[in-house]
């Protein structure tokens, strides 16, 4: 049931904020809810959940007539970000944690609305992960501070998939260096299998899909 597996999200939470020396309200719990149904984000809401984290702007598209109503609720998009969906992105997200070129920046910046953003960094050599490399930071940093309709709060990062936390710390760590170099103060990092790791090392967000879900259908 989702309700006894937020419970246990919330322990893993709980615990990993007493090793950090941290407070539980400084963690967003971000529901991933990408290849999940309306129904599932309403249940998670009424359980109390409000921020949902979405891939696909398609994909999402096709569920938010369903979900308009709920009206506090905050959608981030997680995932890569063409231009040509930037103007149907401003429509359906509070928050694109997913930038990672000027030019994207200025595309949304042109659909004239206040929006928060935070840039996704790529840590890793994997051809299949998006983000603007750490030594392209201070210029796009510089890019989307001077963009009037853009909120800039944050880094993210994708680090490469391990079963070991360890494996992804390291990561995790250089994006939190990365974020204080810069004055960002959030950090959307982390996923099911290694949010402790991820609250540890100074996240902010953790992006939590499996753990609360279950596997979802290919």
């Amino acid at each position: 049931m989702l309700r006894d597996r937020l419970e246990q999200v919330e322990q893993r939470i709980c615990a990993a904020c007493t090793r950090a020396g941290r407070k539980r309200t400084g963690i967003t719990l971000i529901a991933v809810t990408k290849k999940f149904p309306a129904e599932i984000i309403r249940e998670a809401y009424h359980l109390g959940l409000r921020v949902f984290g979405e891939n696909y702007v398609q994909e999402f598209e096709a569920k938010y007539p369903m979900l308009a109503d709920l009206s506090d609720a905050e959608f981030h998009l997680i995932g890569h970000l063409q231009s040509n969906k930037t103007r149907t992105a401003l429509e359906l997200f509070q928050v694109i944690e997913t930038v990672d070129t000027e030019k994207l920046a200025r595309r949304l910046d042109l659909g004239g609305k206040p929006l928060e953003v935070m840039i996704e960094v790529k840590l890793s050599h994997e051809e299949s992960k998006s983000g603007a490399g750490p030594e392209v930071l201070p210029g796009l940093i510089d890019a989307i501070r001077n963009c009037p309709h853009l909120n800039l709060t944050g880094l993210m990062t994708m680090p490469p998939w391990s079963d070991d936390p360890e494996v992804t710390r390291p990561s995790f760590r250089r994006l939190a260096e990365l974020a204080r170099a810069h004055n960002l103060p959030k950090l959307s990092m982390g996923m099911s299998h290694d949010l402790e790791a991820a609250i540890e090392e100074g996240a902010t967000h953790i992006r939590v899909g499996t753990a609360l879900f279950g596997p979802r259908t290919k």
